[in-house]
C-alpha cells in the first residue's frame, strides 16, 4: 500500500492532505470483507443486546418474570400453525405464476439469440 501526502497552503495556514492509495486489492477482496464485517457488527449487537438483557434481570428478576409469562401466554395463544400455514400456501400460489413467468422469459431470450 502506498501513501501519498500532498501539501498546499490556504488562507488559514498549512494543509498536509494524506491519500492512500489502495487501488491495488482487488474487488474481489473487498467484497469478500463485507459479509465478514457485517457478521462481526450482528455478533457484536447480539451479545450487546444479551448483557443488557441480562442486566435488565438481574436488576428487576420479578418484573422480567411477569414479563416472560405474559408474552408466553400471548405467543401460546396465537394461532401460529394456521399463519404459517397461510403464508406457505400464499407462497406456492404465488410462486407458480412467477415460475411461468421466468420460463416464458427464458424461451423468448433464447429465441431471441438463436436470430
Amino acid at each position: 500500500m502506498a501513501d501519498l501526502a500532498l501539501t498546499g497552503r490556504c488562507a488559514q495556514g498549512r494543509i498536509r492532505i494524506r491519500i492512500i492509495n489502495e487501488m491495488n486489492r482487488s474487488s474481489a477482496e473487498v467484497a469478500a470483507e463485507f459479509p465478514e464485517r457485517g457478521l462481526h457488527w450482528v455478533k457484536g449487537q447480539v451479545e450487546t443486546a444479551l448483557s443488557e438483557t441480562e442486566d435488565y434481570v438481574r436488576e428487576r428478576p420479578a418484573q422480567s418474570l411477569l414479563c416472560a409469562f405474559v408474552a408466553g401466554y400471548i405467543l401460546n395463544r396465537l394461532p401460529l400453525g394456521r399463519i404459517v400455514g397461510g403464508l406457505f400456501r400464499l407462497l406456492v400460489a404465488a410462486l407458480r405464476p412467477a415460475i411461468l413467468i421466468y420460463g416464458a422469459a427464458k424461451l423468448y431470450q433464447a429465441a431471441q439469440e438463436e436470430k
